[in-house]
């Protein structure tokens, strides 16, 4: 089944400093007319950060939009054009003060796909080296070092919300642990 819209106009509502909000007069495939709004976003990127014992370095920050402190996997937004894989060595510096050995994709995400185009990437990071933080100014947060079955089950019993945490956690515990089909 062939599905496609056509944009007939494109207005650019708001121009921010991590999104851009726009709406677009589409064409249905029946040929009815709606709008459309949407946020266009650069993406970005998360890292599961394991040590040599299975632990996964996270971190707790406070998140303005549902006020309060969320523990969330180290992550960070792209700029426009930006490699993910330098992006997320850059925020693993940053908020846990770690490098890495190995770098390793596991996919990306599409964490709103009704209205945003953000593609959040995700990464496996072995082989620690740890260092100073190096936090963006008004970055402020604290660094948890939990056992990886710690943070699956905390998945698993909804006691980590985030979306990206979610899924890099299920993710690499069953790369892991198994999870072959």
């Amino acid at each position: 089944m062939y599905m496609k819209e056509k944009t007939l106009s494109s207005q650019q509502l708001f121009d921010g400093v991590v999104v851009k909000l726009y709406r677009d007069e589409v064409e249905l495939e029946n040929g009815v007319k709606t709008i459309r709004e949407f946020i266009k976003h650069p993406g970005g990127v998360c890292v599961a950060a394991l040590d040599e014992d299975e632990n996964i370095y996270m971190v707790e920050q406070f998140r303005y939009p549902f006020s309060t402190a969320l523990t969330e996997v180290p992550a960070g937004k792209l700029e426009f054009g930006e490699d993910p894989e330098q992006c997320g060595r850059r925020e693993l510096k940053e908020e846990v003060g770690a490098t890495a050995d190995s770098f390793e994709y596991l996919g990306c995400l599409y964490p709103t796909v009704a209205y945003d185009t953000e593609i959040i990437h995700l990464f496996l990071a072995r082989g620690l080296h740890f260092g100073e933080q190096h936090l963006d100014e008004g970055e402020f947060l604290d660094v948890k070092k939990m056992p990886l079955k710690e943070a699956y089950k905390m998945v698993m019993e909804n006691k980590l919300p985030d979306a990206k945490s979610q899924m890099i956690v299920l993710k690499t515990y069953l790369k892991l642990h198994g999870g072959e089909v």
